[in-house]
Formats: C-alpha cells, structure tokens, sequence
C-alpha cells in the first residue's frame, strides 16, 4: 500500500522567504503549490475580473485586465466588509483548485516527499485544519524589512492586510524555519523537516 503524501501549508510574514522555501521544497523532492498563483490566476477569469469590477468600478481592471494592487487598495482600505467580500469570493474557489491539485498529486507514481501549499493567510483564513502539518517560515525584522522594501513593500502593509505577527505565526505551527543565513542554510532546514515529515 502507497503511504499517504503528507499534505503541508507554508506560511510566514512578509519579507520571510516564503517564495524561497517553497522552491527549496520543490528541488527536495515536494510538489508544490502557491496560492498567489493561484489567485493570479483567478483573476483572468470572467466571473472574477466582472464580480471586482461591480463591486469597485472599472479602475479595479483597467482595459479588461484586473490590477490586483487596485483591488487590494479597495478592499483593505475600505474597511473589514470589502476584504471580507473578497476573501468570501477567492477562497472558495482557491480551495477547489487546492483540493483538485492534491488528487492529481495522489495520484502520481512515484509519490513524492509532500504536496506544500504555500498560503501567506494560512492561520488567518482557519485554513491550518486542512493540512496535516503546516510550516512557518521567520526571519529577522530587519531582514524581512530589507526584502519587502526590495520589492517595493513596507511591513506596514503587513499590518493593514490583517496578518498576525511572526510570533504568532510560529506559534502556531507544526514546524519553525528561520530564513535569516543562506540558501544551504534554509535548504538544510526544510530538508530535516522533510525527513520528519516522510519519516
């Protein structure tokens, strides 16, 4: 009988390296799956780009092409009720592909070592009761502080988006990655945890 692909969420702050894990992850031998994506994705389709639009107006998706910087400023400025709209329309229908994705990665022979979601709003969204481990990924402040700012983020965003804090986020995770040294660093990290994992 095949053992049971362990199924993961990967989480973290912003500026953590949660993107870097999860490739990390990937050339350890895990399948893998990122949310963003999927939520980029989501907003190619018809139903989505017109459900923002109604709700925002066109600015939201200008030329027929949703701006999803303009959607995020709609709804976390807007107040709890837009965000929650939003997250009442994607995440339904992000748990499908989820759920879609993880038959198709049953199915396949060999297995591999796990199927990792990364979800940057995995205890936030009550979504860690669907995995059976979840991992967070931590570094330091004035690291996360530099990689946010990098990519034309400020920490402070973090705050607007509902996030919990690291802390938090540790806390309440199955496993604990600090992201702070180099790529071998963090390889070796996901790596025993890998291990633990399958083992």
């Amino acid at each position: 009988m095949q053992p049971v692909v362990p199924f993961v969420g990967l989480t973290g702050g912003m500026g953590a390296g949660k993107s870097t894990a999860l490739a990390a992850l990937e050339e350890l031998g895990a399948r893998v799956l990122s949310t963003d994506a999927v939520v980029h994705e989501l907003y190619a389709d018809e139903r989505v780009r017109d459900a923002v639009v109604e709700r925002w107006g066109s600015t939201v998706a200008p030329d027929g092409i949703v701006d999803r910087s303009a959607v995020a400023a709609k709804a976390f400025a807007g107040g709890t009720r837009d965000g929650a709209w939003l997250e009442g329309l994607l995440w339904p229908l992000v748990g499908a592909r989820m759920a879609a994705w993880m038959e198709h990665v049953r199915a396949l022979r060999p297995q591999p070592r796990a199927a990792v979601v990364e979800v940057p709003l995995l205890f936030e969204a009550g979504m860690e009761r669907g995995f059976d481990a979840t991992i967070a990924v931590i570094a330091a402040e004035d690291t996360r502080r530099q990689r946010a700012a990098s990519r034309g983020h400020a920490l402070a965003e973090e705050r607007a988006a509902r996030q919990l804090s690291q802390a938090e986020k540790a806390a309440r995770a199955t496993f604990v990655v600090r992201n702070d040294g180099t790529q071998a660093d963090l390889r070796r990290e996901l790596a025993a945890v890998l291990a633990k994992l399958s083992g």
